[in-house]
């Protein structure tokens, strides 16, 4: 997975992920506005009126003092956790 962070500031990060699709960036998204401090998350693809961007940017707006970047990294763990919950349940069950 390829990021390329387009603002980095105090209350907002955005970041372009490379090859993702809606799958992976609305289960992302969610995760984002389930942690705590994070006000706003949201991505575009939108490649007809960007001048050709074809992968998702990332925009992550927070509050109360909580950093964008350890959101973000809360968030992916959460992410990565429930994946293995899920996992784990499936094979159990099969």
């Amino acid at each position: 997975m390829e990021l390329r962070v387009i603002a980095n500031e105090p209350t907002e990060l955005a970041i372009e992920i490379a090859g993702e699709d809606h799958t992976f960036m609305n289960v992302l998204k969610g995760a984002l506005l389930e942690t705590e401090g994070v006000a706003a998350a949201t991505y575009d693809v939108n490649p007809e009126q960007s001048g050709g961007q074809t992968d998702p940017i990332l925009t992550v707006k927070t509050e109360g003092g909580v950093d964008p970047l350890d959101a973000l990294e809360t968030a992916a763990r959460n992410v990565k956790d429930k994946s293995t919950a899920f996992r784990e349940a499936f094979e159990s069950a099969a």
